[in-house]
């Protein structure tokens, strides 16, 4: 049987290549969608001070567990925009970003170095610290100091400010976070705030 004028079904590396970009693209688009709705991190109807220092703790903690993925992004902007005019910093800074987006907004799934897994808050904390000392390298020690006291206060006080009683997180989720960011599916129940050591916990469903 001749195979002449047989069409070749290999795939040629062009094909590859976009099928690549689209699965980065909606890895950073199923990374991002973990972050919390904007409005509902500005929802002015749910800014009120707390009662007591007590509280103002216990929504903070809450607060940062729900909102962490916007508080990252917002406190990288703020970093970003304190680098602007030295483009050194810069360019560490966008080599970093790289390393941000593959090590924890582009995981879909948990970090596993020598059969062990690390667990996201690990991966931020030490991507924050490699950040910083990078560019503390790069002679912007003002910039980065000035824009991570700007990032804290902020993060802080809306932490503070911002109830609690209105978050809902989904009820067959295992409460923890993958890839960046907060997963899970199901029905949405409200938090409760609790004093224990997990930042927050859900209310059971009514009967």
């Amino acid at each position: 049987m001749t195979t002449y004028g047989t069409i070749p079904t290999s795939t040629p590396p062009s094909s590859s290549n976009l099928e690549y970009i689209s699965r980065a693209k909606e890895r950073l688009r199923s990374s991002l969608g973990t972050r919390k709705p904007w409005k509902e991190l500005v929802n002015l109807r749910s800014i009120n001070l707390p009662t007591s220092f007590g509280e103002a703790l216990l929504r903070i903690r809450t607060n940062l567990a729900y909102f962490r993925t916007n508080y990252v992004i917002i406190s990288l902007i703020i970093l970003f925009l304190s680098l602007l005019w030295h483009p050194i910093s810069l360019i560490v800074f966008i080599i970093m970003m790289a390393a941000w987006l593959f090590l924890y907004f582009l995981r879909d799934q948990q970090l596993v170095l020598f059969n062990f897994a690390v667990d996201d808050r690990l991966v931020l904390l030490l991507l924050s610290a490699l950040t910083i000392g990078f560019l503390l390298l790069t002679d912007v020690t003002v910039n980065i100091i000035v824009s991570i006291v700007i990032s804290i206060v902020l993060v802080l006080v809306h932490g503070a400010i911002r109830r609690t009683d209105d978050l809902f997180a989904d009820e067959e989720s295992s409460f923890s976070f993958s890839g960046g960011g907060f997963r899970g599916s199901g029905a949405r129940v409200p938090l409760r705030e609790t004093a224990s050591s997990d930042f927050y916990t859900a209310s059971p469903p009514p009967p």
